[in-house]
This record gives structure tokens, sequence and C-alpha cells, in this order.
């Protein structure tokens, strides 16, 4: 469930993300693709609520568990505790770290999005398994995202925590993806250059063979 050695192909995605397109199939053909990781992000227009998030939660969480994938829930802690998510991922402005890492427990994933080094040793020391850091290019998929910062901030983390998975977010797409490979990080986050390809088990593996042209494993 933690990231090992192999490149993380991080899968994002909410009900609306999937266009006319059913989102469970979405996310099937993305898990038979090889992504790493699943991240429910059910925000924005249109969200489920209730009853209705609960189950679609539990349906991703039933297509993630038959392919051995962690299933993460951006945010909504009382989700993702009460159907026994892998993991939860917070946001700078959403509960403190410290006070998820207390409520999910010692042995669920805790991601945490970081824009600095100040960030990532606050995300670190409040027991943040890992750091999503973005937007690394301009991106569309998320209303409230923040100025492209490149991968400059993420060399800088890297330098500073050497040990701390880093997932990059933001924009990447196969083609641009090997610059934010070789800045070290462990996994690349996507949710609209997966969720809107034509293929999307073949988006997925181009985006594994970018992982190989930026760093060659």
């Amino acid at each position: 469930m933690r990231f090992s050695n192999k490149p993380a192909i991080y899968f994002v995605m909410g009900s609306q993300n999937s266009g006319a397109r059913d989102p469970l199939v979405v996310l099937e053909r993305a898990l038979e693709g090889g992504i790493t990781h699943f991240q429910l992000r059910e925000k924005g227009e249109g969200s489920l609520t209730g009853s209705a998030l609960n189950d679609f939660a539990l349906h991703c969480q039933k297509l993630c568990q038959s392919y051995k994938v962690p299933f993460i829930v951006n945010d909504d802690i009382e989700l993702a505790c009460s159907i026994g998510a892998d993991g939860v991922h917070v946001g700078q402005d959403d509960e403190t770290a410290l006070q998820v890492r207390r409520l999910i427990g010692e042995n669920k994933l805790l991601g945490v999005s970081v824009h600095s080094v100040d960030e990532a040793r606050a995300a670190i020391q409040a027991g943040a398994d890992y750091v999503g850091m973005g937007p690394v290019f301009g991106t569309t998929s998320k209303a409230d995202a923040k100025k492209p910062a490149g991968v400059k901030e993420i060399m800088a983390v890297k330098r500073e925590f050497p040990q701390l998975p880093i997932v990059g977010i933001g924009g990447i797409t196969p083609e641009n993806a090997d610059q934010v490979w070789k800045a070290g990080v462990s996994g690349v986050a996507v949710i609209s250059a997966i969720a809107s390809a034509k293929d999307i088990a073949e988006r997925v593996g181009a985006f594994q063979h970018s992982s190989k042209e930026g760093i060659g494993r």
C-alpha cells in the first residue's frame, strides 16, 4: 500500500470527471491499464452527496480491492472511516494533517498537498506518508488550483527530504511527464489526462513509459 520503488501512476477522479462515460467503467479501464493508486475526489458542481456518494465510493472501493490498488478518499474523513478506505488525502485548507492522522489511525495512508519545503516539513511531522505537489503545469481539472509552479519546488523538497515520497500533480501528460520524473517524484497524479482519454489503458501505459524515459526504470 505504501509507495515502493515502482513508479506510481496515481489516478484521481470524481463522478463528474468522466464526461458522458460511466465513471465506474473509466475506473475499471484505468485499473486494467495498471494504475497503482486511486483517489476519489468528489468535489465541484454536480458532485454526489449523502447515500449516492456512499454507494459510489463503495463501488469504487470494491473495484480497487479487486485489483489490489489502494483506495484513497480526498478530504472526506468521515466517509473514509465509515467505509474503511485505505487512506485519506487532505489539502492545506482541509483539516490539519495531525488531526486526520489521529482520526484515521497509524495504519492508513495519509497524503497531504504541499507547495513548499516548510509545508512538506509540517506534513512529515504530522505523520504524512507522502505529499502531493502542484500544480506542476496549468490545469483545468481543479477550479481551486494555484498558479503553476513547475518542478522547482519539487526539487527543493526532494533535496531537503530525500526519503519522502512526492507525487506531482497538475497538467501532467505523457508528453511532459519526463520532466516531473526527473525532478525526483515517486509518482504522477492525473485527473483529466486519464479520465478523458479515448483509450484509457493505453494512456496509463503511456504514463508508465514516461517514467522509463524520465528516470530509466
